[in-house]
C-alpha cells in the first residue's frame, strides 16, 4: 500500500473538532484506497467548512442553491491523475465538509460525529475514485456496498438508522 498525504484545514468556527477527527479522516482517505487496491502515493485535500461556505460551494459549482454535507472535487478522471512531481503522489482532489451539517445530521440521526465524518470521508473518497451515484441504481448500489464495507473495516458500524443528506446511506 502507498502512501497518503491528507492535507487537513479547518476554515469554520461553529463547530469545535473533536479529538482524533483528524486521524479519523486520514484512516478513512487511507482505507478506501488500500479496499479499491491502490498502491500508488496519493494526495488528497480535505476542509472541513460552515454552512454558508458549503452553500456558495454548491451554488458555484453545481448550480444547486442550498448547503449540503460534502463536496467532492475530482482532480483525476477515469482512473488518470495528476501527479505532483515533487513528490512523484498522484493529485486525487478535495473533500468539503460542512461540520455543521455534519453535527445536526449527527443528532438527527442519534449517532457521534465521528462517524457522521467517517461516512462522508468514505463517500467522497469513492466520488473522487471516479464512483458516482447520480447517474444509476447500479452506481449507487455498488458505492453503498463499498462504503459499508470500508467502514465496516474501520470498526465504524452501521445500521438502519445511518441517513441523512445522502438518501442512499
Amino acid at each position: 500500500m502507498g502512501k497518503v498525504k491528507v492535507m487537513i484545514t479547518n476554515n469554520q468556527t461553529e463547530v469545535k473538532i473533536p479529538v482524533g477527527i483528524r486521524l479519523l479522516v486520514r484512516r478513512c482517505c487511507h482505507a478506501v484506497l488500500e479496499y479499491e487496491g491502490h498502491n500508488d502515493d496519493f494526495e488528497v485535500s480535505v476542509s472541513f467548512v460552515n454552512d454558508e461556505q458549503i452553500h456558495e460551494l454548491n451554488r458555484e459549482h453545481r448550480n444547486i442553491d442550498r448547503s449540503t454535507d460534502v463536496l467532492s472535487f475530482p482532480l483525476g478522471e477515469n482512473g488518470d491523475f495528476d501527479m505532483n512531481h515533487e513528490t512523484g503522489a498522484y493529485l486525487l482532489g478535495d473533500i468539503v465538509i460542512s461540520l455543521e451539517t455534519a453535527y445536526r445530521q449527527a443528532e438527527i440521526y442519534g449517532h457521534s460525529l465521528e462517524r457522521e465524518i467517517g461516512f462522508l470521508t468514505v463517500h467522497s473518497m469513492l466520488h473522487l475514485l471516479g464512483y458516482d451515484h447520480e447517474e444509476s441504481n447500479l452506481q449507487e448500489r455498488i458505492m453503498r456496498e463499498k462504503e459499508e464495507a470500508i467502514l465496516g473495516n474501520l470498526g465504524i458500524s452501521r445500521d438502519a438508522t445511518f441517513l441523512g443528506e445522502h438518501e442512499h446511506r
